[in-house]
């Protein structure tokens, strides 16, 4: 007599992805430790959430479950935990229509967008920064109290100081990191730089905006893309003019999303950006290019988006890539080094449209 086991479409959910995600790693030469293997379980747990919450299962067929299997190697290879709280990474889920092979024919695909937040950033500093002993208390400078910026004698340091009030908004983030060496370095993101951050979200949101030139982006002329990138233009000089105060322009409200305007929100989001403009900065080392190259196509949609379009298309059309200028400033012991920052974009919207990209057959769906 067999023994039948009793198991979850859930658990079925596991054991399809598991196998896959294990041997993806290995096969990069990385060894999936207990705690990846907890992260993947609890992304899995997360994205069912975000799946139950709209309707979706996981044998939908509009469902894009190499976008999923992706993320969780993702997950996995930065040791990103979905059930940490304060949250290190979230799910969820957009609507993308995508060009049937084959054909002309567009049909609209779900698929399941990971974002990672601040303190999954703080995360992945720990572990992966370059000679990172251990991040000490981050401190959340307002405007009303007192502080003093680092300076230097020679080469040696004298440190920050700061009175906390509890008083007024958040204007600076400090992050004091304590090097291998015991060294402590100092890295301060100001309120003021998080405009960069505004403008490469508002110039994300206008992705499909014609202003009226044409009927669509895609059936758009020579010359009237050059309309459209030059009202564009326009918009974000006007954004970069007026500063933080565009979140409470009219003009502007159409391509900002409410996590940014909501007055219970916006304050949580610009300290978000404050400490994702330090903490993305820092020098890491991921000891394997296949996480870094996770890593990049985690925070930077410009990167995921070029990487799939040369495996779609071979490389076949002129691939658009916007990057923003540095935002943080760092004090140590230490010479200065450049750094090279990518343009972050948020993603509130729950549903847009992107340009169609070509199908790939699912080779490894797994079965449910």
């Amino acid at each position: 007599m067999t023994e039948s086991t009793f198991s979850t479409a859930l658990t079925k959910v596991n054991d399809s992805f598991f196998p896959m995600i294990e041997k993806q790693l290995t096969g990069n030469g990385i060894k999936m430790d207990n705690y990846s293997k907890q992260c993947v379980l609890t992304a899995i747990s997360s994205i069912n959430n975000v799946l139950d919450s709209k309707g979706i299962t996981w044998n939908d067929a509009d469902l894009d479950k190499n976008n999923i299997t992706q993320i969780l190697i993702s997950v996995a290879s930065l040791k990103l935990n979905a059930a940490a709280s304060p949250r290190e990474v979230y799910f969820q889920t957009r609507n993308v229509s995508v060009k049937k092979q084959g054909t002309d024919d567009v049909v609209w695909k779900k698929q399941i967008e990971m974002g990672i937040e601040g303190d999954g950033n703080d995360a992945i500093l720990s572990n992966f920064g370059r000679d990172v002993q251990s991040v000490a208390q981050i401190w959340l400078v307002r405007s009303e109290d007192a502080f003093t910026y680092p300076s230097f004698r020679g080469l040696k340091l004298e440190p920050p100081t700061w009175s906390p009030t509890g008083k007024g908004e958040v204007v600076r983030v400090v992050y004091p990191v304590i090097k291998k060496n015991n060294t402590v370095e100092y890295h301060i993101s100001e309120r003021e730089d998080v405009i960069k951050n505004l403008v490469a979200h508002i110039n994300n949101n206008m992705m499909n905006e014609t202003f009226g030139i044409a009927q669509n982006r895609f059936k758009a002329t020579f010359d009237e893309k050059k309309k459209i990138a030059k009202k564009k233009s326009e918009v974000l000089s006007k954004v970069k003019a007026v500063g933080l105060a565009a979140l409470d322009e009219e003009e502007f409200a159409k391509w900002i999303s409410p996590a940014w305007k909501d007055p219970q929100s916006r304050e949580s989001m610009l300290i978000r950006k404050m400490r994702n403009n330090v903490t993305k900065r820092i020098p890491k080392d991921f000891g394997n290019a296949f996480v870094e190259m996770n890593y990049e196509a985690s925070v930077d949609e410009g990167f995921a988006s070029a990487r799939q379009e040369i495996t779609d298309n071979a490389n076949d059309e002129i691939i658009d890539v916007d990057y923003e200028d540095s935002t943080t400033n760092s004090y140590t012991d230490q010479p200065e080094t450049e750094q090279y920052e990518s343009q972050e974009e948020v993603k509130e919207e729950s549903q847009s449209e992107k340009e169609p990209v070509k199908t790939t057959p699912a080779n490894d769906e797994p079965p449910f």
